[in-house]
This record gives structure tokens, C-alpha cells and sequence, in this order.
């Protein structure tokens, strides 16, 4: 059996990964071709391109793409087209994968399509699309389904493989030995993101406000992870030109541990959201894009808020500044709040349990089980 797959995102291959090692538990000897990070290829996967040429944001930055983009593509249309596999998983990405799902399941590919693209919050028209070009969507979160059942596409709610691997019961003074931190400091855990346009946008705004933070509690210590090297050597660089007296620790792919070690988490706005809910810790959500984009965003854009924590909760529930609001004194008034609040922290754990339980429903398996009945029901 052949499956192919393409992640264009980090969190997407953590996805990938997940479901290569389910489906392999099911079929040992299943073999995977397609585009992914390093998760995915030590899980077996044949990779054709370096994920990073895929990793792109905005609007504006994919138009300057746009002729690499193609070549990928339509490199994966003859491959696909030639060595038929027995189903293709698009992972996330769906500017990308959408496109080439269609014209693979034109030439008599099974689809499967995980993780819904956002119709529920712009571009709802997209449905239409989504449906000519898969034969399942897996959805990661409850609200997802119902868009779908309203245009009869199929889909399958699977849970979030992070609420699977991730404890009910986060154990921060576990988290803090593993990173050989002080048991008894408070600690901000900054997150500026695992893309570069992300860290160009968003590092001077974190670095500010964990300036300000330390001057009015000057006992306070930050850490950080990068997604790599490039990215931690990039953000190193930032702190050093604008505050190098910052008592910052940096780490490497230790994420996780940083957001379970931490008090409460400045992060970028995306999959590090969920994580941070799942981890029961406080947070406060930032974004920002290059003006034009964030311009045109702002216009398409139909739900109020961007952080995963809210749009579950349908409010709210954390702190989120996007563009023009994410200033140094605004992100840093809020992370001070939590850090002298600790009853609101007690708070937000509760409601992050109920979401954690929610989400837990064995995904990875889940997926796997959906993406085999559609090689079935098409031999």
C-alpha cells in the first residue's frame, strides 16, 4: 500500500507523523512519499522537498512564491499521476494542498483532507471547493463539523493528537528540572513564533514588554524554544541587539517543556495557542502581519477573535492583541496581571481541563481507522 502526503507547516507534520506511525501499527508494510518536516521522514516518509519551501505567510509573500510553488505541484501531479498512490493526505495547508487534491481525485485519487481549512472564519465559500476535492475531511476540533454536515461533505471528527500526548495534569516542577530551572522563580516563557516572518514582526514587541515586566518585578526570568537553530540563532540575535542583559534562557525544540515550566506564555497566534491550553498555563496571544496583508486580512476575516483558547470558548478567555494593539505596555499589563493574579490562573486551568477532555478522543488511531475505510470503499 502507497499513501502520499504533503504537511507545508511544522504543526502539520507533527500531524503527519502521528498518523504515518498509527497506519504503520495497522499495516507495517504501507510506504509514504510526499513533503514533510523531520518528524514525518524519521517516521518513514520518502521526502521530495524541504518543508521550508513551502513555509510561507500572508498574503503578499506567496505571490513571490508563486513559480516555486508551481514547480512543487506540478511535480507532485506527475508523480502522483504516474505512481498512483492509494490515497492522498493533504495535511493543513490548504492554499496548497486544496489545489493539488482536486486535480489528483480528477485523475482517480482518493482524498482525505486533514484538518479543516478555517471556512468557518473566512473564504466560507471554499466549501464548494473542498468538496470537489476530497472524498473526507478529518476534523481536530468539535465546532468543525457542523459547516460540513450543512453541505453534506463528508467528515470525521478525530480529536487533536495533541490533547492525546499531552497530560490532563501538566507537571511544572518536572518541566522546570528537565531545563535545570529554579523551582521557585517566576518564569515568562516568550514564543514569538516558528516562522521568520513571524520572529521579524513579532520579536521587538515581546522583547519590550518582557523589558517592561522586569522592571517593575525584577525576580522575574524568561525562557524561550525555537523550532530550530536558524530560528532560536535568529531570535538570540534580536535579544542581543535590543536588550543583552535580559535574563533569558534559550532552548532548542523544547516548546513543550517551556510551556509547562512557565507562569504564564507571550505567544504568537496559532497551533502554540492550543498547546498552551493544554497545558493548562496562562497566556497572552499576539499577532502581527505586514500592513498590507493584515489591510486586506482585516476584510475577509468574519470571526472576532484569533487564539485558539477563544474561538473554542466563543469569548474572550485570554488576552489577545493583534497588529496594532500588540504594544509593549498592552502585552506586558496582561502578563503582569496573571503573574499578580494567580486566582485567575486557577480560573482558566478549569476551563482548560473541560477543553483538554473534549479534545482527547485518541486521534492519531482515529485517523487512521477514517483514511483506511476510504482505500476501502474505493476498491
Amino acid at each position: 500500500m502507497n499513501i502520499g502526503m504533503v504537511a507545508g507547516e511544522a504543526s502539520g507534520s507533527i500531524l503527519g507523523a502521528g498518523l504515518i506511525h498509527a497506519l504503520r501499527d495497522k499495516q507495517p508494510d504501507i510506504q509514504f512519499s510526499g513533503i514533510g518536516g523531520a518528524d514525518m521522514i524519521a517516521a518513514g516518509l520518502h521526502n521530495f522537498f524541504d518543508i521550508e519551501r513551502l513555509t510561507v505567510m500572508g498574503f503578499i509573500e506567496p505571490l513571490r512564491r508563486l513559480p516555486d510553488l508551481f514547480r512543487i505541484r506540478n511535480h507532485l501531479y506527475r508523480y502522483y499521476t504516474q505512481h498512483k498512490p492509494d490515497v492522498f493526505v493533504g495535511i493543513d495547508y490548504p492554499g496548497f494542498n486544496l489545489n493539488i487534491e482536486l486535480k489528483l481525485r480528477k485523475a482517480g485519487i482518493p482524498i482525505v483532507h486533514y484538518v479543516s481549512p478555517s471556512v468557518w472564519a473566512w473564504k466560507q465559500k471554499r466549501i464548494f471547493k473542498i468538496a470537489k476535492a476530497t472524498d473526507l475531511v478529518l476534523t481536530l476540533l468539535p465546532f468543525e463539523n457542523e459547516i460540513y454536515d450543512r453541505y453534506q461533505v463528508p467528515v470525521t471528527f478525530v480529536g487533536h493528537p495533541l490533547a492525546d500526548a499531552i497530560p490532563l495534569q501538566p507537571d511544572k516542577a518536572a518541566a522546570r528540572q528537565s531545563l535545570n530551572l529554579e523551582p521557585d522563580t517566576q518564569y515568562v516563557a516568550l514564543l514569538p513564533g516558528s516562522r521568520r516572518g513571524e520572529l521579524q514582526l513579532l520579536s521587538e514587541p515581546f522583547i519590550a514588554a518582557a523589558e517592561l515586566c522586569w522592571q517593575r518585578k525584577k525576580n522575574i526570568k524568561f525562557i524561550t524554544s525555537a523550532a530550530n537553530a536558524l530560528r532560536n540563532k535568529e531570535f538570540q540575535a534580536h535579544v542581543q541587539r535590543l536588550l543583552p542583559n535580559l535574563p533569558i534562557q534559550f532552548f532548542e525544540g523544547r516548546s513543550h517543556d517551556v510551556m509547562a515550566a512557565a507562569d504564564v506564555v507571550l505567544l504568537a497566534s496559532g497551533t502554540a495557542t492550543l498547546e498552551t491550553l493544554l497545558f493548562k498555563r496562562p497566556m497572552v496571544i499576539a499577532y502581527r502581519l505586514p500592513n498590507i496583508t493584515y489591510q486586506i486580512a482585516r476584510r475577509l476575516v468574519k470571526i472576532p477573535y484569533v487564539g485558539m483558547p477563544n474561538l473554542l470558548t466563543q469569548k474572550q478567555t485570554v488576552p489577545e492583541f493583534i497588529q496594532d494593539d500588540a504594544t509593549p505596555k498592552n502585552l506586558s499589563n496582561a502578563l503582569l496581571d496573571f503573574l499578580d493574579h494567580p486566582e485567575k490562573t486557577q480560573r482558566l486551568q478549569e476551563t482548560f481541563l473541560q477543553i483538554h477532555q473534549q479534545l482527547r478522543c485518541n486521534a492519531n488511531q482515529r485517523a487512521a481507522e477514517a483514511v483506511l475505510r476510504v482505500i476501502q470503499q474505493r476498491k
